[in-house]
């Protein structure tokens, strides 16, 4: 049988205009330093930081960030959150990035991470703490969801999962976690996760009902849709600074490209663009993709641009 050709990305000037959507994401977050090292720890060894960073991340606040930049307009973030300082300043940091936040508030310690990036964009990452994810029963306006053309998904129980699936387009990471997945028996629009990551592998016949796309991405090698096949990465022009964050700016793409009505191979384009673009600067939100007036432009934020490296 003859191998499908591997996908090109759509330029993005040939891709169409994004309509105006309503969009949410259902997930978590962590607070995250993002640490710019010469060279990724081995042990025993001291060195000087070039540069850091304190930033609300995890997949739910970055894949909502993006949404809300490629849409042009505030996105509903249903999230969950420790009644903490770094709580807090993470609520207003998201909100001051385009998020109309749903918290959740829970008295345990908001989690919290570290992000080692070398020379290379190569990341290491630890985590601290329990993650925290909106639940059905949190007082939440989860009836908001049913008017939306797409929701993101990345951290919930079954049953605000089958909330989320009254919206138009659903998608979702399988970092759920399976059991949930499972339990929830909703029909997924996407179930997009990396390839190359252990804990987002779900087997092929593991979901009823199927997901309609099963999206494993592969970092620069593209990655693999299914029913569509192969896809290739955009080329790159520039190094990579750091690539934490590029997977789920990618999945925030795919979804706001199912959610205005648009093929899978315009919406696997536009993934593919934004995931790129995330690869330009320190932390998830320096160099994220976004609309500029009539046409796209990436973020420019000066506190994370890789021109404020520390030398």
């Amino acid at each position: 049988m003859t191998a499908k050709p591997t996908l090109q990305p759509i330029p993005l000037e040939q891709l169409p205009p994004l309509p105006p959507l309503r969009l949410a994401v259902v997930g978590h977050v962590e607070v995250v330093s993002f640490v710019m090292v010469e060279q990724l720890p081995r042990a025993g060894t001291v060195q000087t930081a070039q540069q850091c960073l304190e930033l609300p991340g995890g997949a739910g606040a970055v894949a909502a960030v993006q949404l809300a930049r490629l849409s042009g307009g505030r996105v509903q973030f249903f999230t969950a959150l420790g009644r903490d300082a770094v709580g807090e300043a993470a609520a207003a940091s998201l909100s001051a990035l385009g998020l109309e936040l749903q918290v959740a508030w829970r008295e345990a310690p908001t989690r919290r991470g570290i992000s080692l990036c070398d020379g290379s964009g190569e990341r290491s990452i630890v985590v601290i703490g329990e993650r925290l994810a909106p639940l059905a029963g949190d007082p939440l306006p989860w009836r908001d969801l049913a008017h939306c053309h797409g929701v993101f998904a990345s951290a919930a129980d079954a049953q605000a999962l089958r909330l989320a699936r009254a919206a138009r387009v659903l998608t979702a990471t399988p970092r759920l976690r399976l059991p949930v997945l499972q339990e929830a028996g909703v029909a997924l629009d996407a179930l997009i996760g990396s390839g190359l990551d252990p804990a987002e592998q779900v087997p092929a016949d593991a979901l009823r009902p199927p997901p309609a796309l099963r999206i494993a991405t592969a970092g620069a090698a593209g990655g693999q849709a299914e029913p569509l096949g192969a896809f290739a990465a955009p080329v790159r022009r520039r190094p990579v600074i750091d690539s934490y964050g590029a997977g789920d700016s990618f999945a925030a793409g795919v979804t706001a490209g199912l959610a205005a009505g648009w093929n899978v191979e315009q919406a696997i384009s536009l993934g593919c663009h934004c995931g790129s673009a995330c690869l330009d600067g320190l932390g998830p939100y320096a160099s994220q993709l976004g609309r500029d007036g009539d046409g796209w432009a990436q973020a420019a934020i000066g506190t994370t641009s890789p021109s404020s490296r520390a030398k």
